[in-house]
């Protein structure tokens, strides 16, 4: 079958992350119908996580394509740029503090991003509670999308950006993600200036960390007086439960995390003592390095579809860029099929030599080497 062109294919999106968002608002800027599929029942259905930094080599310039950067410097946080690292004493052994006009990545909460791109669309475009099942049909096209409620469609294109446990990456690739050894608890604190005002100083506005080599804390100021901690363990993936418990049993992981903290600051053990609510399990998850696919004329991928990263301020900055990419081959190509090509020539080069330079970049985090984080934080 003759692949289509563009302007008169029928595009589908899977996914209404950054990525596959950016992806349909800059389609629709050159004109190119695209429709967006997602799994939530609507933009409020779960909270959108936490903080972002958007780089300007990379997500800055798909906003800059989205139309959409100047909208986005009037939400970003640039002092959240500040990085705080301490020793698990609670000294301080590494204070960065931006200057005043930078702007090379200043954060944003997700669920913002979230919203500037949503309502930067034309209404319509997402259609919410559609979870994809499967993709049939031949790899020359048509394809045929089975939602879990029954539905299917037609479509020439189906790019995938749906994560890491994505519905349409089988169609390109075999690659499952693993585990790659260190695991994340996630606790939140609300209202932080007027209920953890200490908590609050010691975070400052930006990130705030500490680590000993087997374990760490990672504090992330967000938006609206809001902190979240990530406590980095190296432990098995199903560690919660290999000690009779589920994540709902917080007080009883909260023992553990003391215990396993015995030795650190009473002061620093507050970001797991005193949150709001319970942890959330967030294993790290990668795919193989590197991970590539057989062309496919119907069928590409975008993000953590394509390249899982570890949460180093990477992945949602390349999910846009590849986004961006994407869209600008598919507005310039004769045929869908040109577009995959001209897309995967610059993208698979590229995470190839991300994913590898990030690598082992979690437990590198972890470590007490001051140099070690060094590396680690350049990485990202």
């Amino acid at each position: 079958m003759k692949s289509s062109d563009p302007a008169h294919a029928r595009i589908s999106i899977i996914g209404a992350g950054p990525g596959g968002l950016t992806c349909a608002r800059i389609l629709q800027r050159h004109g190119l119908a695209v429709t967006v599929y997602d799994r939530d029942s609507g933009p409020e259905t779960r909270n959108q996580g936490g903080t972002l930094d958007l780089a300007a080599d990379n997500g800055q310039i798909a906003l800059r394509e989205a139309g959409l950067l100047d909208d986005f410097f009037k939400l970003a946080r640039p002092e959240g740029q500040e990085v705080r690292r301490m020793d698990p004493n609670g000294a301080t052994i590494l204070h960065k503090v931006p200057e005043g006009d930078e702007l090379y990545r200043p954060e944003i909460d997700r669920g913002e991003l979230r919203n500037l791109l949503l309502d930067s669309l034309q209404p319509g475009t997402v259609h919410w509670g559609n979870t994809l099942e499967t993709i049939s049909g031949p790899a020359d096209g048509p394809r045929r999308l089975h939602f879990a409620n029954g539905m299917t469609v037609e479509t020439d294109l189906v790019i995938g950006a749906d994560g890491a446990f994505s519905r349409v990456r089988p169609a390109a690739s075999s690659a499952v993600p693993e585990y790659v050894g260190v695991s994340f608890l996630e606790a939140w604190f609300f209202d932080v200036e007027n209920q953890h005002p200490a908590i609050a100083e010691m975070v400052g506005p930006g990130m705030a960390s500490a680590v000993d080599g087997e374990r760490g804390l990672i504090a992330q100021r967000n938006g609206g007086n809001h902190i979240r901690v990530y406590i980095a363990q190296r432990v098995p993936v199903d560690w919660i439960a290999r000690n009779g418990l589920t994540a709902d049993d917080t007080d009883c992981i909260r023992a553990l995390l003391l215990d396993r903290f015995a030795h650190w600051s009473p002061r620093l053990r507050r970001l797991f003592t005193e949150n709001d609510g319970c942890y959330f399990d967030r294993p790290l998850l990668g795919l193989p390095v590197p991970h590539t696919w057989e062309h496919n004329p119907t069928v590409t991928l975008l993000g953590d579809a394509a390249h899982l990263m570890p949460p180093v301020g990477v992945g949602a900055n390349l999910a846009m860029l590849d986004a961006s990419d994407l869209a600008l081959a598919l507005a310039g190509a004769a045929t869908i099929d040109d577009a995959i090509r001209t897309y995967e020539k610059t993208m698979l080069p590229r995470s190839i030599e991300i994913a590898g330079t990030v690598d082992g970049v979690a437990e590198r985090l972890l470590s007490s080497d001051i140099r070690e984080f060094a590396l680690a934080a350049q990485a990202s």
